[in-house]
């Protein structure tokens, strides 16, 4: 629950809607992606980048799970809405697996696409964070900031295989 300051009012109060709104729209783009993670899955080459899509998709699960708990606690049901950012990145995506489908290249230009969706997902949860502890939602600014620590582990883990297995081979 958010702390109050002395005239008994949220810290940064302002920032609610915005708060709420940055919410709605991250719950979309969780929601959506689970299905974009699976195209990319499928699509991918490599068993190391297959697996790594797959892992992100259960972690995308939890992380849709630690959304609604963070409505919960705000006193709402967790209702995204449709996230136009996200629909344009797994769009791009899937033009990228129908162009690239039996190209060498093809896992290099995964990780191009899913990296672009993972620095969304960074940005999206760093603000999120952000606005959590300025009005002193102390247990959503931890939920949403393990959150964010994933999404930065994937980015890791995604250049990682970049650089030593699919820009290689491609």
């Amino acid at each position: 629950m958010a702390r109050k300051n002395q005239n008994g009012e949220m810290p940064n109060a302002h920032l609610h809607e915005l708060f709420l709104d940055e919410l709605k729209d991250i719950l979309g783009a969780e929601r959506q992606l689970l299905k974009g993670l699976k195209k990319m899955a499928t699509a991918a080459k490599s068993d190391t980048l297959k697996s790594a899509f797959e892992m992100h998709h259960s972690e995308t699960e939890e992380h849709i799970n630690r959304l609604a708990t963070v409505f919960e606690s705000m006193g709402m049901a967790a209702r995204g809405k449709k996230c136009k950012a996200m629909e344009g990145l797994l769009s791009e995506a899937d033009e990228i697996m129908e162009s690239f489908e039996g190209d060498p290249a093809l896992d290099a230009a995964l990780i191009a696409a899913a990296q672009k969706v993972e620095h969304y997902e960074i940005a999206s949860y760093g603000c999120l964070v952000t606005y959590a502890e300025l009005m002193g939602h102390n247990e959503a600014k931890e939920t949403l900031g393990a959150t964010l620590n994933e999404e930065k582990d994937t980015d890791v883990k995604l250049t990682e295989i970049a650089l030593t297995e699919a820009n290689v081979s491609a």
